[in-house]
């Protein structure tokens, strides 16, 4: 695996602003937010993609999330939305490879958004969508996580 700074601050080897944590996952702020109070939740357990990650880590994961997005809102933390991200591979973004669930505060003209390709705005048929959600259906059982 090699040197995770995730997992180090999980493990309170390395600083951080935590501000949650438990013998399942870590939360604390990001080191180059987008918006203040911009938090990271990471498994305790390492877990370099959604495909590692142990299925009650992940719920837990989300669970934690939903809280510290309850506590943003109400906290000094300018909040007028939230936007929760999880990028998976590094063609997603991912640039630390340890699961990691973005809390991000929001308000309007933060400059923060998605960027769509060419093409978006051109809806697939309702037969491309078919094919596909076919496709994914498939896979399912070859594509349940191990843990």
């Amino acid at each position: 695996m090699g040197h995770c700074i995730f997992c180090e601050i999980a493990a309170g080897r390395a600083p951080a602003s935590i501000v949650a944590r438990d013998d399942r996952v870590c939360a604390f702020l990001d080191i180059q937010p987008v918006n203040p109070g911009h938090l990271l939740v990471v498994p305790v357990r390492h877990a370099a993609s959604l495909a590692d990650l142990n299925p009650e880590d992940g719920a837990h994961l989300f669970r934690v999330a939903q809280k510290l997005t309850a506590a943003v809102r109400h906290s000094a933390v300018r909040c007028e939305g939230v936007t929760l991200l999880l990028a998976d591979g590094k063609a997603a973004g991912q640039e630390v490879f340890h699961v990691h669930l973005h809390v991000i505060p929001r308000f309007s003209e933060d400059g923060f958004g998605f960027r769509f390709g060419t093409g978006y705005s051109e809806l697939p048929s309702r037969e491309d969508l078919d094919r596909v959600a076919a496709s994914i259906r498939a896979a399912i059982e070859d594509a349940r996580p191990s843990a």
